[in-house]
């Protein structure tokens, strides 16, 4: 849309030539990011790669399908050579550290079942290196989340991605509006993984036939237990596994090798009823277990809300929505009633089974693809 009736807009939206334009391009060394980079670049924009040390150098290089270590900071260099800009890698690991990694291993001991990625993205990327882009003076800063930014009224809202399966929105949740004012999303319209593919092989990427990062970049073959037994020594203590009227069943060797929800591994063989984990009291150092009914949650509390909406949050005694509350689930309906500027008390209208503090609770519009938000769940059930 031309601006003052003669500037059109960029494909960033800023009303000036792209070659004026600087955006600061996050690089994990994975393919889309290389692919928002390569495209950037080709479309003339001042294109600065930047990718995040977040944890030891040596001890990933050998570690497949992981991001921001390693053999990847040597492919994201790779694409910015090819492309001819810019690249950087800066040293995040004592961030890293403090801000998302000590967390993980004390919710874990808690009792509660974190999402790393969700505090990664809030206190670590869209923070410290939003504020390394804008040192850089760039316009804006790129990334290759599966997430779409579109301008409304009122200004940038956040929205799902074209391609349900690839939809970031669960992990992204907590962007302030501040940030997705500075934040693109190049990938989000695209309609599946293959159109990203196909740009990386157009682009000539040697990343195209890449795989994808799996689990926490930090957790080796998903085993979270030894991790943070190795970042808390002696603080699996083994205990009791018991029914809900405190009736013991079994041992175990750690209230952090269990999960809400979990069947599998309970050591606890010979019943007639199949048994989930319902409940982790780590006080008394117990795994709660019962029948699957137990699971069964409706209300939902909520902390820690990150409002998107137009007018505040409290404007409301309800909001009638969507809400996620596993990434790997669909939006359900719910209603949303505040009770303070960031908490609620979430009801859902079908009961979830395996609802766990630690995990998010993200707030979808019901009639579009629109982001509102979410916080997290705090409390057990």
């Amino acid at each position: 849309m031309p601006l003052d009736g003669d500037t059109p807009l960029n494909s960033l939206g800023f009303a000036k030539p792209p070659s004026e334009t600087r955006v600061v391009v996050a690089m994990s060394g994975g393919v889309d990011s290389s692919v928002v980079a390569a495209q950037l670049a080709d479309e003339g924009y001042d294109v600065v790669g930047v990718t995040l040390q977040l944890y030891d150098h040596g001890a990933a290089l050998a570690k497949k399908g992981a991001c921001c270590a390693g053999i990847d900071i040597h492919d994201a260099r790779r694409v910015a050579e090819e492309k001819g800009f810019p690249h950087y890698v800066l040293d995040y690991e004592n961030i890293f550290q403090d801000a998302v990694i000590d967390e993980f291993a004390d919710s874990y001991l808690g009792g509660a079942t974190p999402v790393p990625c969700i505090r990664c993205n809030e206190r670590v990327k869209f923070k410290d290196l939003l504020e390394t882009a804008k040192d850089l003076d760039a316009d804006c800063m790129a990334t290759g989340h599966y997430i779409q930014r579109k301008v409304g009224d009122n200004g940038a809202e956040l929205h799902s991605a074209a391609d349900a399966r690839r939809d970031q929105s669960y992990f992204l949740f907590s962007t302030t509006p501040e940030q997705l004012d500075y934040l693109r999303f190049p990938l989000g319209h695209l309609p599946n993984k293959d159109a990203t593919r196909a740009l990386a092989a157009e682009y000539g990427l040697a990343v195209a036939d890449k795989p994808d990062s799996q689990d926490i970049c930090f957790v080796p073959n998903g085993d979270y237990a030894s991790v943070i037994e190795k970042l808390r020594p002696g603080a699996a203590e083994p205990g009791d596994i018991v029914d809900p009227d405190g009736k013991v069943l079994g041992q175990h060797n750690g209230v952090i090798h269990y999960t809400i929800g979990q069947r599998r591994g309970l050591g606890i063989g010979g019943l007639s009823t199949p048994l989930y984990v319902v409940k982790l009291d780590v006080d008394k150092k117990q795994v709660i277990v019962g029948p699957k009914e137990m699971l069964s949650t409706r209300i939902v509390p909520v902390r820690e809300i990150n409002w998107l909406g137009d007018e505040p949050f409290e404007t409301r005694k309800e909001w009638h929505m969507a809400v996620k509350v596993r990434s790997t689930r669909p939006p359900r309906e719910a209603i949303i009633r505040p009770t303070g500027p960031d908490t609620a008390e979430v009801e859902l209208l079908t009961p979830e089974e395996g609802v766990s503090p630690g995990q998010a609770c993200v707030f979808y519009d019901n009639e579009s693809s629109r982001i509102y938000g979410g916080g997290w769940i705090w409390r057990g059930y």
